[in-house]
């Protein structure tokens, strides 16, 4: 599964306004429904917040890769978001976050969301990508630099 295979430029939000990370779960919920008949806002913002409860997905440098699984889902739904301002996210660097990548994942999806979060978290970690991510113009761009494309 690659990240290419999950977004597309109607997936991605730039300059996203949020006034905390309650808030910013809730908007990533409502992103994630968007376009699925299988999948509720309110049970991926459930399992986005009991996900957060285990440990913040903030990885730190300003990125985090909020997720959850779901009930009766059958495929992997994905959203890039780049916020306007960051928001604290309890991240391992106690850094707010600008740059999310997030997943709702069918309850019994193993291996493949692992690797797919390994890719995400393995990209989050190039500075370089960090800085186009920040400096990308369009949705297109960012869909090139996540991608692999632009690197």
């Amino acid at each position: 599964m690659l990240i290419s295979d999950l977004l597309s430029p109607e997936r991605i939000c730039c300059d996203v306004q949020s006034s905390s990370k309650k808030r910013l779960l809730e908007l990533i919920s409502e992103e994630l429904a968007r376009d699925s008949e299988e999948l509720s806002k309110r049970e991926i913002f459930e399992s986005l917040c009991a996900r957060e409860r285990l440990g913040s997905t903030g990885l730190g440098n300003g990125v985090a890769i909020p997720h959850g699984r779901i009930k009766g889902s059958s495929h992997v739904q994905a959203t890039f978001i780049r916020l306007k301002k960051p928001v604290p996210f309890d991240s391992v660097d106690n850094e707010p976050v600008d740059l999310l990548f997030c997943l709702a994942v069918p309850e019994d999806c193993g291996e493949d969301h692992l690797k797919l979060l390994a890719q995400v978290a393995e990209l989050f970690s190039d500075s370089e990508v960090l800085q186009g991510l920040r400096e990308a113009e369009t949705p297109a761009q960012i869909l090139r630099l996540l991608s692999g494309a632009g690197h």
